[in-house]
């Protein structure tokens, strides 16, 4: 595309002008759209420096058949599964009473987008990658109707050879087994036939998205979820993938960081029904969710709290995991701790942390002290001066590298997830998490941040302020491309 733009404009003058008459109404058009200003910034950058290509791609991508095709299809399965994903009145009821600003998180995420909150489930906490591994093959091993499993990593190794033997197994004795990954994988961690490999097995699977020798846009929208349920009595999510390097048999960057939570009890349905959904966008039959969602108890057991599992979705214009990360810092009284990999932030989330910090409640970050993508760290670190000035306390886990994505607030709140704090997360992938109050398992979360945080050391902003040159100019040149990172 870029080179023959180019060489057709050098070709026909007149050519020219009209990119550039196209180009001037583009910009016209991405300043009154709706994405986010940091987006719009960067494709604007991109036209004023390649005025004859940027405006063509941008007009390329926003006409993608592929997008608008998932996006459509989604909101179809959304309407057909809205039977099952109906808010119990009472619950919210009950929440308004012990926190109304919870209340109203509720009814955004369950009236507008289909999240329910629910009572009746039970939690366990898992702080690293080996812990959540022996839970997964112990319920794995229980499972007597159906497996469902989401992933984005999956590689071969000893963690996904111990899973993919008990699914056999479970297939054997009639239990239905179904396994959807990322097409991310093919590149590099499996072959790109492995899902006939698995449908041999007598596992059904999915690559959802496979990347294809062809331009198209919808191979930048990854399924970057973490979802297991069993039975729909027990779900999981969280950070952890299916790999070596979750559970520290394998060692990449250093001891890896990483946390999932188990849920037990009536928010499966949640998790059951998400999955479905992700499974049924490529099919043209309906399927009755009626065989795998189990139903809600009609009574509520106050000492459990509220959980309300979420989804984000890169087609609906709702930021919905930012959304939870901007609720939690707004309503804070007295801290906000939070663990991310990466920290590329659009200016809204920079502003609300700033202010958070300003107001006078503790706000702590722990990312990694070895990172994953060199380039992702050195922007992350562009910011740690405005941070640091407006009172975040920003520490690297010393050890190794930092996978958990949580926020953790005031000894009752708290999110685990998939989300990171970057642009890929909030606004161009499929993720999702766990909402969390008044549950016992807050705590366990919170002891987990503090037993890390003594691994930590605290970035000082004398640290900041004597950071190589080269390391700032390189740091300040790759932020301007942050919405792509």
């Amino acid at each position: 595309m870029f080179l023959g733009i180019y060489a057709l404009a050098d070709k026909w003058t007149y050519l020219y002008g009209v990119f550039m008459i196209i180009g001037f109404f583009v910009v016209i058009y991405i300043i009154n759209s709706e994405e986010n200003p940091a987006f719009k910034m960067t494709w604007i950058l991109c036209i004023m420096a390649l005025p004859l290509f940027g405006s063509i791609f941008y007009i390329y991508v926003k006409t993608q058949l592929g997008t608008r095709y998932i996006g459509k299809r989604l909101r179809v399965l959304r309407e057909e599964s809205s039977p099952y994903m109906q808010q119990d009145m009472g619950i919210i009821s009950a929440m308004k009473e012990s926190k109304l600003a919870n209340k109203n998180l509720s009814y955004y995420l369950g009236k507008h987008l289909g999240f329910p909150t629910y009572g009746n489930t039970d939690m366990e906490f898992y702080p690293l990658g080996e812990d959540k591994f022996k839970a997964l093959i112990r319920e794995l091993k229980k499972a007597e109707h159906f497996i469902f499993m989401e992933y984005f990593i999956v590689e071969e190794s000893y963690m996904w050879d111990e899973v993919r033997r008990i699914l056999e197994d479970k297939v054997s004795e009639g239990v239905e087994v179904r396994f959807m990954y990322d097409g991310m994988c093919s590149i590099s961690m499996l072959p790109y036939d492995y899902p006939k490999y698995l449908r041999s097995r007598g596992i059904q699977c999915k690559m959802f998205n496979p990347i294809r020798p062809i331009l198209s846009t919808i191979q930048n929208n990854r399924d970057h979820r973490k979802i297991c349920v069993i039975d729909g009595k027990v779900g999981f999510t969280g950070g952890i993938n299916l790999g070596d390097e979750y559970i520290n048999r394998k060692e990449r960057f250093g001891h890896w960081k990483d946390t999932a939570i188990m849920l037990s009890g009536d928010a499966v349905r949640s998790l059951t029904v998400m999955f479905l959904n992700m499974w049924n966008v490529d099919e043209r039959k309906s399927e009755n969710y009626d065989r795998y969602v189990r139903p809600a108890k009609k009574t509520f057991d106050e000492s459990l709290g509220y959980v309300l599992p979420y989804g984000d979705c890169p087609y609906d214009n709702e930021n919905v995991g930012e959304e939870v990360y901007f609720h939690i810092l707004n309503h804070a009284k007295d801290y906000v701790h939070i663990m991310t990999p990466y920290l590329i932030l659009d200016n809204e989330m920079l502003t609300t942390l700033t202010r958070v910090a300003k107001s006078g409640i503790e706000v702590i970050i722990i990312m990694p002290h070895i990172p994953d993508k060199p380039y992702a760290f050195a922007v992350a670190k562009t910011y740690y001066k405005e941070l640091i000035e407006a009172g975040v306390e920003i520490y690297e886990y010393t050890p190794g590298f930092v996978h958990a994505k949580i926020f953790v607030s005031d000894d009752d709140t708290a999110t685990v997830g998939t989300i990171n704090l970057d642009f890929r997360s909030l606004y161009l992938h499929f993720e999702n998490g766990v909402f969390i109050y008044n549950n016992k398992v807050v705590a366990d979360i919170e002891t987990d941040f503090q037993e890390t945080l003594q691994k930590c050391q605290r970035v000082t902003l004398k640290e900041v302020r004597e950071r190589s040159l080269k390391t700032k100019i390189e740091g300040q040149i790759l932020r301007l491309f942050a919405p792509l990172m």
